[in-house]
């Protein structure tokens, strides 16, 4: 438990240091941050505003999807939605669109492929191990839909979706910002507000129908603000994949307790730490800029093996 105290303390002093150092650090130089410099206003201080929004919007997307799921391994980007919502985007952006028609058309595509999934694991009976491989089948759809279209698009359009699709926080668009926080935002806190719902939900559907839980509406609340913040998140940032993983996974190990506060605590966990990541990014390879997509895909897949095995070593019933 020495970890559970020390969490709050550290999570408090982080989110002092770690925008301070973003805002100051370049090219491995460090500087006192100055609002009233162009480079640090027009450029560092709208990549910090992402960064946050992006990790705390994935994060709570991906500890309310674990409950929805009943599967400690769901993220947005494994599962599908942030897949579906990448589709969206790019076709709204091989149409020549841009602008306040991103957001909403992630969310559509985040939402369309949650749903999906549901459907499809409920037709095939697999029960909580069919969630997760049809997660992965739209998944897989939805990027190969995604190929084709970046196939057939102009090589304008092909380099700036590929640049995007790394997860490359520097190609957020300054005008849809605001918009893709705000859904973002909505979604979060849709999901706080179902988290004792959620909760229910895990001890099993007939368990959270004897506690007075209407589970078909739990569960399109639950598609509809894991689609509002994943769709927000993409819109700004592309895919970056395994952080609503690992941060709730993490999380829940120091403070277990009831859904809604692992939503809240992910969120101020993740955007941290998509925070940090992007400076790493930023800093450890300079000339070049690193997609903060790609340095998380390095810590995400033995952080998957290693709880996998976790889960598959815990007696627990599928």
């Amino acid at each position: 438990m020495s970890g559970a105290r020390l969490l709050w303390p550290g999570l408090a002093v982080a989110s002092v240091a770690l925008p301070l150092l973003a805002l100051s650090s370049s090219a491995g130089q460090m500087s006192w941050p100055n609002l009233a410099d162009p480079l640090v206003a027009e450029l560092r201080l709208p990549r910090v505003i992402a960064a946050l929004g992006v990790g705390a919007a994935l994060s709570a997307s991906g500890a309310a999807l674990q409950a929805l799921f009943r599967n400690p391994l769901a993220d947005p980007g494994l599962i599908g939605t942030s897949g579906g919502a990448a589709l969206a985007v790019i076709a709204v952006l091989a149409l020549g669109l841009s602008g306040l028609s991103l957001p909403l058309a992630a969310f559509g595509g985040g939402l369309a492929a949650t749903w999906l999934i549901l459907a499809l694991a409920r037709l095939a009976k697999g029960g909580l191990a069919g969630l997760l491989l049809m997660g992965l089948v739209v998944g897989a759809f939805c990027g190969a839909v995604s190929s084709l279209i970046l196939f057939l698009s102009d090589d304008l359009t092909l380099r700036a979706a590929s640049s995007w699709l790394a997860g490359n926080l520097g190609a957020s668009l300054p005008g849809s910002q605001w918009a893709c926080l705000l859904a973002a935002g909505l979604g979060v806190a849709l999901l706080c507000a179902i988290g004792r719902d959620l909760d229910c939900l895990l001890l099993g559907e007939e368990t959270a129908r004897s506690l007075g839980i209407d589970t078909r509406r739990t569960r399109r609340l639950a598609a509809v603000g894991a689609a509002l913040a994943t769709g927000g998140a993409v819109a700004m940032s592309g895919v970056i994949g395994f952080v609503g993983m690992m941060i709730p996974n993490a999380l829940s190990l120091l403070i277990g307790g009831c859904r809604r506060k692992l939503i809240l605590t992910s969120a101020w966990a993740g955007a941290l730490f998509l925070l940090a990541v992007d400076t790493l990014a930023r800093n450890i390879a300079w000339p070049l800029d690193l997609p903060v997509g790609l340095m998380a895909a390095f810590a995400g897949p033995p952080f998957f093996i290693w709880l996998f095995r976790r889960q598959q070593g815990s007696p627990r019933d599928a």
